[in-house]
């Protein structure tokens, strides 16, 4: 049988120390593996790439499909972009699966039955990192949700749930308030749900999910979240099952996947040989089931099992009430190996033999072309006269009326406060002006250019510009909070 080939990153500060003992231990169990080794990260940015990745990296992982990396380094304070988002990104990684499961009575956890899968959105949100100051005092970053990235996420969760018999699925965003774009991912959770009646199904907003997730964690069997939400849901959860050093984590694409521990480099605790290797090792776990080594893979986990049951365990899990020795980085991959091929007695054995993967493909529906009507503008102001008067500021602005849009709102911060603002509202610089028709004749893109030529005539510093649209009639925009 030939080896399967994999691209593999020893990583950052503890990085190093934990891969080898991870690779060890694959090893040790019979993986069959054949190891390209990369070099990315720290020392790449320090020689002066801005990205932390080589061209030799990118021509690996297209040449493996499969990328197992140690945590990385992004140098703080210069404005460089993590290496990890770009890998994602890059590479269409879509969905990033995240189980935890407590392995009480052996680490200490008040929630000795959590065992919960956390399938977060990779690509998109506010992690497509598109900021900008606009103004001395206001800064912006835009959330991105889409919905063919939304639905190929939400059907690998339902696929996920098939495949590894779970038995209902949990969608968290704050679509109460972001109606538009968290209401996207919630429309398409409940219409892709329709597709899997077996999978039972319900929706919570982030705020309460969140806090029932850190009270109550056994009442959930598997969670789908937009990115921001699931990084966060997802640290939560690692961190109620004894330590976020046990995490592990893969992120799938259609053509490629990478697995790696959710925490970071810690460098310091760099060279000291404590390190806890298990969130890497798990997600060499995750990985062979992905390469189709199932049984490998399942040998190596009830291995680990059986380890944290015997008591064998590194600093940052080690309770002298519950451990019995405290071992190294490289005296816990010992102990392991030497366990290949045991089971653990009092924690759940894993069985992966009757598994299969998940698929990662999918024909996404294509949205029916809606009927696009433009219906005016946003114009956003850098305006800081006098009080900040919103009342002068309107008055001011709708002398810049054009015959066929006419200023009808002003917000600060999302709040209408143009016409009859409250006097009590506090204002930055910055002004989302809203010009609209004062029929329902349509507006036309050059209405809109008439507009931003009067605007700038009238003396006003436009920062930004939002058209407004709707679609099959309905609008594509948000309201003024208050209005």
């Amino acid at each position: 049988m030939p080896k399967t080939p994999i691209t593999v990153a020893r990583g950052d500060g503890i990085g190093p120390e934990i891969m080898e003992a991870c690779l060890r231990v694959l090893e040790a169990a019979g993986a069959e593996l054949e190891y390209e080794f990369v070099t990315i990260g720290e020392q790449v940015y320090e020689s002066g790439n801005t990205s932390g990745i080589t061209p030799e990296f990118w021509e690996s992982i297209r040449r493996t499909k499969v990328f197992y990396k140690a945590p990385l380094t992004t140098p703080q304070g210069k404005g460089y972009k993590s290496i990890n988002v770009t890998i994602r990104k890059t590479l269409s990684l879509y969905a990033n699966v995240r189980p935890v499961r407590t392995s009480e009575p052996f680490i200490e956890t008040l929630h000795p039955a959590m065992d919960v899968v956390i399938i977060r959105e990779n690509e998109e949100d506010l992690y497509a990192a598109i900021e900008h100051r606009q103004t001395d005092e206001v800064y912006q970053c835009l959330k991105l949700i889409t919905r063919p990235g939304s639905e190929r996420l939400i059907r690998y969760a339902f696929e996920y749930a098939l495949a590894n018999n779970r038995k209902k699925i949990t969608c968290m965003t704050k679509d109460n308030i972001m109606k538009l774009t968290d209401g996207l991912f919630h429309k398409v959770f409940d219409e892709v749900a329709e597709e899997y009646p077996s999978v039972e199904t319900d929706h919570l907003i982030i705020d309460i999910g969140t806090a029932r997730v850190a009270d109550t964690p056994e009442a959930f069997d598997m969670i789908v979240l937009p990115n921001l939400y699931g990084d966060i849901v997802s640290d939560v959860t690692a961190q109620l099952s004894g330590s976020v050093g046990l995490g592990r984590s893969a992120n799938i694409g259609e053509k490629m996947a990478m697995f790696e521990a959710i925490h970071g480099s810690a460098p310091d605790i760099s060279g000291r040989g404590i390190a806890n290797p298990s969130g890497l090792l798990n997600a060499g776990v995750m990985m062979l089931i992905h390469v189709g080594q199932s049984e490998i893979a399942e040998k190596i986990e009830n291995a680990y099992l059986k380890t944290i049951e015997d008591g064998i365990h590194t600093v940052d899990i080690y309770d002298p009430s519950r451990s019995k020795v405290r071992v190294s980085t490289d005296e816990f991959a010992d102990a392991v190996i030497e366990r290949l091929g045991q089971k653990p007695q009092v924690l759940a054995p894993v069985s992966y033999a009757n598994g299969r993967n998940v698929q990662t493909s999918f024909p996404l529906k294509n949205a029916n072309p809606a009927t696009r009507d433009l219906h005016g503008i946003d114009v956003f102001l850098f305006w800081d006269e006098g009080d900040r008067d919103p009342d002068e500021l309107g008055e001011a602005l709708s002398q810049a009326n054009t015959d066929k849009l006419q200023l009808t709102m002003i917000t600060n911060r999302g709040l209408k406060v143009y016409p009859q603002g409250a006097p009590e509202t506090f204002c930055t610089d910055h002004w989302r002006c809203r010009f609209e028709p004062e029929t329902d004749g349509g507006t036309s893109q050059q209405d809109i250019i008439t507009l931003l030529q009067s605007v700038h005539d009238a003396g006003f510093d436009i920062i930004k510009t939002e058209n407004l649209y709707s679609f099959d009639g309905q609008f594509g925009f948000s309201l003024g909070q208050g209005q």
